[in-house]
C-alpha cells in the first residue's frame, strides 16, 4: 500500500472515531441513547490503531492483516442478529488458521508473538461487531469487555500454535481442546463472559440445533471448530492443486448430518406436560434515565394496568421483569407497601402466582455467618453497625398464601454486580470506594433453586443467568417444570444485544425441553416452546402484556443429566496436551 493512501486511511479512521466519540458524549449529556454509534466508533478507532502500528512497522505484512481481518469479519457477521448467515462461523477461523500455518512454515520455528498479534486483530474485530452494544450500558465497560475478551481469546490460540509446533503429529487437536476449555472456563470463573461461545451462533435457527438436548452449546462449538479445520484443508488442497474431495465430503457430512437429524427431531418432537396459563408484562421503562428516577408508585400503576388487561380466573402465573420494584428487606417482604398493593389489586384472582424480580437486601443477624458481599452502615449516631448484603432477587407472591419464597441471582455480571478477584485485587478497593463505588458486589446463593406452588415448579432465571446452559439445567435437576426469565435489556438501546439475548433463551428451551416465559422491562418479552420457537414476541420500546398456555414438563434430557460433558472431556484433553507441551519443551525445535 502506498504511503499516501496508508496515511489518508489512518487519518480518516481517526477522525471518524473521534467525531463519533464526541457525538456520544454530547448525546449522553442530553440524555440521549447511542444506538449503533459504538460499533462504528470502535471499528474506526481500531482501524486507526492498526494502521498506525503498520506505519511504524519495518516489515508490514498486508496479507497477514487482510487474513486476520477477514476472520474477524466472518466470525462477527456470522453471529446472531448481525446478518442471518451463521454459516460464516463454519469457515470464520479459516483465514486465521491459514495465516498461522504460513507463519510457522515460513519462519521454520514457532512465532508466538506474530501469531498473537494477528489473532488479537481477529478477535477484536469479532468482539466489536458482535458485542459493540455493551458500550451502551457504560462506555468504559464496553471497551473493557471487547479488548480484554479479545486478549483472553488469544490464549487458547497461541497455546494451540505452540503445541502444534512442538507436536505436529497432533495437528489441530490443540485448537479444539484449548478453545473448548477456554469457553468452559469463561462460563465458570468470576470474570465470566460466555456471550461469544461458538455454539451460541446457531441460536437464531432452533430447528437446526435440536441435538443440543444431548450436547448443549458445546456440541455446536465442537462442530464449528471441526468444520473450520476441514475448511482449511479444503483451501490448502485447492491452493496446492491437490485433491480436496475427502475433506470436502467430511465437511458436508459433519454439517449436513447433524442439521438433517435436527430438522427431523424438530418436525417430530411433541411438546408435553401439564397446561398452565401464564401472563407476561413488559412495562417499558427506559433504564438509563427514567426507570430508576421514576416513583415506584407510578411504575406500579403501569404494571397493574397492563396486568389487568390480560388476567383471568384461569391465569396461573403472572411474570414481571428483573428489578421491577423495591429495596425490599428479606425479613419483611410481605409487609412491603408495593407487595400489599399488588395483593389488593389481584385479590379477585386467588389462584394467581406473581413471579417478579426485585431489588432487595438482607440484614445479617448477630452471629450469622457473613457473606463475601457484606456491607456496613453506621447507625444510631455511631453506636451501632448494620451489616447487610444487596441482592438482585426474584420472589413468588401467591395471592392465597402469605409465604413468599426468595431466589438470589447467582450468575453475576462482572463489574456492576461483582468485582472479579477482589481478594487478589484488594489494593484497588480504596480507589473504588473513593470513586463512590463498591467492591462488595451482590449476595448470591450456592446453587439454583425453584419457586414452588400448587401450580408447579418454575426456574427463576434472572437476566444474565439465562445464557448459562449448565446453570439453567441445575434448576431442572431441582424439579423445575418451566423457566421464567426476568430481564432488563433496555440498557443496550435498540441494537443486536437484546435480540441475541432472546435467541439464547431458545437454546435453554431445547437443552432442557422446558417452556419459557420471558419478561423484559424494555427489550423483547415472549413465550418460547420446548422446541425453541419464539412465540408472541413483543416489540422493542413498547408497553405490552401477553398471555398464553405453557406446558409444564417433567421430562429430563440427556443434557440436564450430564451437563457440559463435551467441555469436560476437552478439559481432560487440554490437560494432557499442555503436560506434553511443557515436558517436550516450549522452546522451538531446531
Amino acid at each position: 500500500m502506498k504511503k499516501s493512501i496508508h496515511l489518508s486511511l489512518l487519518i480518516a479512521f481517526a477522525l471518524i472515531s473521534a467525531y463519533l466519540g464526541y457525538d456520544m458524549v454530547q448525546r449522553g449529556q442530553q440524555e440521549l441513547l447511542w444506538g449503533y454509534r459504538p460499533l462504528f466508533c470502535f471499528l474506526a478507532g481500531w482501524g486507526a490503531i492498526v494502521l498506525a502500528a503498520k506505519w511504524f512497522s519495518k516489515n508490514p505484512s498486508w496479507r497477514g492483516l487482510a487474513l486476520s481481518s477477514a476472520s474477524g469479519l466472518l466470525l462477527g457477521i456470522g453471529f446472531p442478529d448481525i446478518l442471518p448467515i451463521p454459516w460464516l462461523l463454519l469457515v470464520g477461523f479459516v483465514p486465521l488458521l491459514l495465516l498461522e500455518h504460513e507463519v510457522s512454515e515460513q519462519s521454520g520455528k514457532a512465532k508466538r508473538w506474530t501469531v498473537f498479534k494477528y489473532a488479537y486483530n481477529t478477535f477484536v474485530i469479532w468482539n466489536v461487531i458482535a458485542t459493540y452494544w455493551v458500550a451502551n450500558t457504560a462506555f468504559a465497560a464496553g471497551i473493557f469487555a471487547i479488548w480484554v475478551n479479545a486478549l483472553l481469546m488469544c490464549i487458547p490460540f497461541v497455546l494451540f500454535h505452540t503445541t502444534r509446533w512442538i507436536m505436529p503429529g497432533l495437528r489441530y487437536a490443540g485448537l479444539v481442546c484449548y478453545w473448548l476449555l477456554f469457553e468452559y472456563i469463561h462460563l465458570n470463573w468470576e470474570l465470566t463472559w460466555p456471550w461469544l461461545t461458538l455454539g451460541n451462533g446457531f441460536a437464531e435457527y432452533p430447528s437446526l440445533v435440536q441435538w443440543y438436548a444431548y450436547t448443549g452449546v458445546f456440541g455446536g462449538s465442537l462442530l464449528i471448530l471441526l468444520a473450520n479445520v476441514l475448511g482449511l484443508q479444503i483451501w490448502q488442497g485447492i491452493s496446492a492443486g491437490t485433491t480436496y474431495r475427502k475433506p470436502l465430503f467430511q465437511l458436508l457430512a459433519l454439517v449436513l448430518i447433524p442439521f438433517f437429524i435436527s430438522v427431523m427431531m424438530y418436525q417430530t418432537y411433541e411438546p408435553q406436560g401439564m397446561p398452565r396459563r401464564v401472563a407476561v408484562v413488559q412495562p417499558n421503562f427506559e433504564p438509563h434515565y427514567i426507570k430508576f428516577r421514576m416513583p415506584e408508585r407510578l411504575q406500579m400503576d403501569q404494571f397493574i394496568k397492563l396486568s389487568q388487561a390480560v388476567l383471568s380466573e384461569e391465569t396461573d402465573y403472572l411474570v414481571y421483569p428483573e428489578t421491577s420494584f423495591g429495596f425490599v428487606e428479606t425479613g419483611s417482604i410481605n409487609n412491603y407497601a408495593t407487595i400489599q398493593r399488588l395483593r389488593e389489586a389481584f385479590a379477585e384472582y386467588p389462584g394467581l402466582k406473581l413471579v417478579t424480580g426485585v431489588n432487595a437486601f438482607h440484614v445479617f443477624k448477630e452471629g450469622e455467618p457473613l457473606s463475601d458481599a457484606v456491607r456496613e452502615r453506621i447507625r444510631g449516631g455511631g453506636l451501632d453497625t448494620m451489616r447487610y448484603e444487596v441482592l438482585n432477587a426474584a420472589i413468588q407472591v401467591d395471592m392465597s398464601n402469605e409465604d413468599i419464597p426468595l431466589y438470589r441471582k447467582s450468575k453475576l455480571v462482572p463489574g456492576p454486580e461483582i468485582f472479579p478477584f477482589k481478594n487478589i485485587l484488594f489494593f484497588v478497593k480504596p480507589l473504588v470506594e473513593r470513586l463512590e463505588g463498591t467492591t462488595a458486589g451482590l449476595g448470591t446463593q450456592e446453587a439454583p433453586s425453584v419457586l414452588s406452588s400448587d401450580a408447579g415448579k418454575v426456574a427463576p432465571a434472572i437476566c444474565y443467568e439465562s445464557i448459562f446452559g449448565e446453570y439453567v439445567a441445575g434448576y431442572i435437576r431441582k424439579g423445575a417444570q418451566a423457566i421464567f426469565i426476568m430481564t432488563n435489556d433496555g440498557w443496550w438501546d435498540h441494537t443486536a444485544g437484546h435480540r441475541q439475548h432472546l435467541y439464547f433463551a431458545s437454546l435453554r428451551a431445547i437443552e432442557t425441553r422446558r417452556s419459557i416465559a420471558r419478561s423484559a422491562n424494555t427489550g423483547i418479552s415472549a413465550f418460547i416452546n420446548q422446541r425453541g420457537d419464539i412465540l408472541e414476541a413483543t416489540s422493542y420500546d413498547e408497553a405490552a402484556a401477553i398471555e398464553r398456555e405453557l406446558l409444564f414438563n417433567d421430562e429430563i434430557t440427556f443434557y440436564v443429566i450430564w451437563g457440559d460433558l463435551i467441555a469436560r472431556i476437552a478439559m481432560f484433553g487440554a490437560a494432557l496436551l499442555l503436560l506434553n507441551t511443557f515436558v517436550r519443551g516450549l522452546l522451538p525445535k531446531k
